[in-house]
């Protein structure tokens, strides 16, 4: 009675050991299925951040270009409105220059043809004043 006793708790120990080791088995396949998952979730998760950390990186840069080229479009602007002025302040200079100038020469020629009038008038008097005196 004692060794059928024996023989079942042995029975039992071994039927006890096979359960663990299924269980232990079960366990680990479910715990590397969980695992597996668990990494492939990180994985999506951390690809999708990456992709989102790239549309954010080229959000930023658009903008940045979109910034430089608005101020670069300021600058130019600017300097444009800056050389028309320039140029306008140029204009009214060499404008007051050449008035001057003509001012200048048109006196000069006034001059000159009251200085001929003059001529002439004497001229013409000498030569009045000659004719007089031959008649």
């Amino acid at each position: 009675h004692e060794r059928e006793h024996d023989r079942e708790i042995s029975e039992l120990i071994a039927k006890h050991k096979e359960e663990m080791e299924e269980l232990r088995a079960a366990l680990n396949k479910e715990q590397q299925q969980v695992l597996d998952e668990l990494q492939h979730q990180m994985e999506a998760t951390h690809k999708a951040e990456i992709e989102q950390a790239q549309i954010h990186s080229q959000t930023l840069h658009n903008l940045e270009l979109e910034a430089l080229r608005l101020s670069l479009n300021n600058m130019h602007t600017s300097q444009l409105e800056l050389t028309q002025s320039n140029l306008r302040k140029e204009k009214e200079t060499a404008l007051v220059e050449l008035r001057e100038m003509l001012n200048d020469k048109r006196a000069q020629e006034v001059a000159i043809l009251q200085s001929r009038h003059q001529l002439e008038l004497e001229k013409i008097r000498e030569k009045c004043l000659k004719e007089k005196d031959d008649l």
